[in-house]
């Protein structure tokens, strides 16, 4: 008889990490190696949905996309309690138990686990979001899917809820899809039916059913849904693909949602500011449809092959370019690519990789951790600076330009970071007291810390608009050794921004580079949108050639800026605003440190092979000038 099959799915990545990092797990009774793992990881990536990345709050919480996506559109500062998991309801339980609160009675998911799960719900509800005012409405994503076993204690726990906060306080908005098979091109309402019996079985009726589905359905499956799923036609929502997110919440209004909250919660809200109120952001959602003219940004990373893993960076990117009238043109670039080993084994994709960097109009380097890809982002930060292409760095892609200059402009060709080299003999980057080695939960510097700005000349503060100091969100275990800072400031590195002891170096800028930015904070974090990011505003504008007119504006876009129609006149007069940093004695910002320090390229080779200072197609921004 055949022997059963079995499949293993393994993190392949840390297994590849850990057959660089210790050769020793190797014996002769494994017959794989490195390009075997790297394939089955490639089609485990396109076949699996891989975690997403981690968001970071203010009080240092590393929590799911999900609570992202939810500070982003509706403009709040959630919580670290906002995220309720069962690991800590259940910890909570386990706690009260083990002093004593239960007297000695067996511990059950019914009652214990569900109070605790209303008592945590209840708490939180009047926790303020937005200033020092409690919340009128508390939202609550029960995920997964109904029937589920993980999600079961919840399901029971907001049961038994809804008798204790009474009707009127309690409403239950059930999403489902709708499919449309391309046989058929009939929507299908079984899966919805199914969904709604099983949540009605276990005690929770929908009072909204909010229908996803590809296409728009009609009144006939909205009139088959109610009548088998105890709803009125007009309590039947569908909510069909659209154009850009931006349009759901008018896709809801449209379909009276608001007025059915108002009159369901007794909720009390004068319809007639509603028009106003949203007025905002339907010019978003119609900025989404007319703008016409593009921006192409190089996002080079090392986790490219999940688009997931840089969702907030690429909404703040989305964020900024909307605000300055563009259409959004990503192009993910693995940083793998970019370096030498890749060139001598497979120069097609080397080249390939290097072209799009090339043609972009602007260049982002993310953050990440480990050794892998990490010459590649060094050498982007090179081709960026040498031929001053506008570059954003974050967290990782600071401390890839950091060891950058040291190394072409210091010449300190070993230069690196403790992460990758612990016995470098110039540690540029190196660990901070917050990391342990081999603990990394909970070790990082997390969540939002103070940056107090310099008094040196730079664009980054007249983006943020002249202030003393900021508040952005961290999530790092390296940073800049300060010993090194002297030198780097000395060859035109500016650190315009630290911490408040100003020993952590927070912000760097290059005076004589239209946008050479970089962050070691997370800037995605708080963008908003309705109100990018400065950085990523920055960069975009650059990349556009509008930075300078934009700053001169006193950081206001223009109608002409807001304008998709063409202005050569524009671009040409830009290199007279701001010429080596030099902005109008108004705005406080003179030539770079005013040391007359210059960072100018020597003859050396280039970091894609050629001679410093040359620009490929695509080089040179309409910034050039500056």
């Amino acid at each position: 008889m055949a022997p059963k099959k079995s499949t293993i799915v393994l993190n392949v990545e840390q297994f590849i990490h850990d057959i660089e990092e210790r050769p020793a797990i190797w014996n002769r009774n494994f017959h794989c190696n490195k390009a075997f793992l790297e394939q089955m990881w490639d089609e485990l990536s396109g076949a699996h949905k891989l975690p997403s990345e981690v968001f970071v709050l203010d009080d240092g919480a590393e929590v799911d996309l999900d609570l992202g996506n939810y500070e982003r559109f509706l403009d709040i500062t959630l919580h670290r309690d906002n995220n309720i998991t069962t690991g800590k309801i259940y910890k909570l339980v386990i706690e009260k138990e083990r002093t004593g609160e239960y007297l000695g009675k067996t511990v059950q998911v019914v009652p214990h686990i569900t109070d605790a799960i209303q008592e945590w719900v209840e708490r939180v509800a009047e926790t303020p979001v937005q200033g020092t005012t409690k919340p009128q409405v508390c939202i609550v994503e029960l995920g997964g899917t109904i029937g589920d076993i993980e999600g079961m204690p919840f399901v029971e726990a907001f049961r038994q809820f809804q008798f204790r906060v009474k009707r009127e306080n309690f409403c239950v908005a059930h999403v489902s899809l709708v499919p449309l098979p391309k046989a058929t091109g009939e929507p299908k309402t079984k899966p919805t039916q199914s969904s709604v019996r099983e949540l009605r079985g276990f005690g929770l009726s929908p009072d909204l059913i909010v229908c996803r589905s590809e296409k728009p359905i009609g009144l006939e499956v909205k009139e088959k849904i109610s009548n088998f799923c105890h709803v009125g036609p007009d309590q039947v929502i569908c909510i069909h693909d659209l154009n850009s997110i931006y349009h759901v919440p008018l896709l809801m209004e449209q379909n009276c949602v608001i007025e059915f909250l108002n009159e369901r919660l007794q909720l009390n809200i004068d319809m007639n500011k509603r028009t106003k109120c949203l007025q905002q952001w339907r010019d978003l959602a119609r900025r989404t449809e007319t703008v016409r003219r593009d921006v192409n940004i190089a996002i080079v990373g090392k986790y490219t092959k999940f688009t997931d893993s840089y969702a907030s960076v690429v909404k703040a990117l989305q964020h900024a370019a909307l605000a300055s009238n563009r259409k959004l043109n990503l192009v993910f670039i693995e940083s793998c690519q970019l370096e030498v080993t890749t060139l001598q084994k497979e120069p097609s994709k080397y080249h390939k990789e290097w072209q799009k960097l090339c043609e972009s109009d602007g260049i982002l380097v993310p953050g990440g951790f480990g050794s892998r890809g990490m010459e590649g982002k060094i050498r982007a930060c090179q081709w960026a600076r040498e031929n001053r292409k506008p570059l954003l760095g974050i967290c990782l892609g600071l401390q890839a330009a950091v060891i950058e200059f040291a190394r072409n402009k210091l010449g300190l060709k070993d230069a690196n970071t403790t992460e990758i080299d612990p016995e470098t003999g110039n540690a540029l980057v190196i660990d901070m007291p917050e990391h342990h080695t081999g603990q990394l939960g909970g070790t990082m510097r997390l969540g939002k810390r103070t940056t107090i700005f310099s008094d040196s000349p730079s664009i980054i503060k007249h983006l943020y608009g002249n202030p003393k100091f900021i508040e952005e969100r961290h999530r790092h275990r390296y940073e800049v050794n300060p010993k090194y800072v002297p030198q780097l400031e000395q060859h035109g590195m500016i650190f315009v921004g630290t911490d408040v002891d100003k020993k952590r170096m927070e912000i760097i800028e290059l005076g004589d580079h239209p946008y050479f930015v970089a962050t070691q904070y997370h800037p995605e974090y708080l963008s908003r949108p309705l109100k990018p990011s400065p950085p990523f505003l920055g960069l975009i504008l650059a990349s556009v050639g509008k930075l300078n007119t934009y700053i001169q504006r006193g950081c206001r876009l223009s109608p002409r800026q807001l304008s998709d129609a063409s202005s050569d006149e524009e671009d040409t007069v830009v290199g007279d605003i701001l010429k080596g940093l030099k902005i109008s004695n108004t705005n406080g910002i003179t030539n770079g440190r005013g040391d007359g320090s210059s960072t100018s390229t020597s003859d050396t080779e280039g970091a894609c092979g050629g001679l410093n200072g040359v620009t490929t197609n695509g080089g040179a921004s309409s910034d050039a000038s500056v």
